[in-house]
């Protein structure tokens, strides 16, 4: 189990990177989705950059330290919850499987991480 939780944890961290990344730099698809469809305003752009750094970072850490490994882990968990509240307030039913995916990885090492400490 831990080798699955170390995959995903990598999956997942490149994952947060790679959109990190793209919000960033203002990715004109990101741009649409975050900032047209669901009015997130463009000066929370870094600071949401900043909390899927931060997750990337805890995640791959807790390979190491597990009580990181799995507040990292609850961390992006409650930043796709957030995600998923932001496009169904907006009614953008097709928007909300965006952050499904990476919510699923999330919950997947977190019970893996807990289970492998």
């Amino acid at each position: 189990m831990f080798i699955a939780y170390i995959v995903i944890a990598v999956l997942l961290s490149a994952l947060l990177i790679f959109s990190g990344v793209g919000k960033l730099r203002k990715d004109p698809r990101i741009v649409h989705s975050i900032h047209d469809i669901t009015k997130v305003e463009m000066k929370w752009f870094p600071w949401l950059a900043a909390c899927e750094f931060a997750g990337a970072v805890g995640l791959l850490i807790g390979i190491f330290w597990w009580p990181l490994g799995v507040a990292a882990a609850i961390g992006v968990i409650i930043y796709f919850i957030g995600a998923i509240i932001a496009h169904l307030r907006v009614k953008d039913f097709k928007g909300v499987t965006n952050p499904i995916f990476p919510l699923v990885l999330a919950i997947a090492a977190l019970v893996l991480r807990y289970l492998t400490r």
